[in-house]
């Protein structure tokens, strides 16, 4: 997903769906938006298939 699309998703602006993608990041020492989906599987935060 986009920022655009996280901030519409969460009914936030644009500006806060950075921000908290990008301490998500920090937070869990990922590189990417790949590592944070991996991360997000792996806590079962969300399963395959399922929007």
């Amino acid at each position: 997903m986009s920022n655009e699309e996280v901030a519409a998703h969460l009914h936030v602006s644009l500006t806060t769906a950075t921000t908290r993608v990008g301490r998500l990041r920090q937070k869990l020492t990922a590189r990417g938006r790949a590592q944070l989906a991996v991360a997000a599987y792996e806590s079962d935060l969300v399963r395959p298939g399922v929007r």
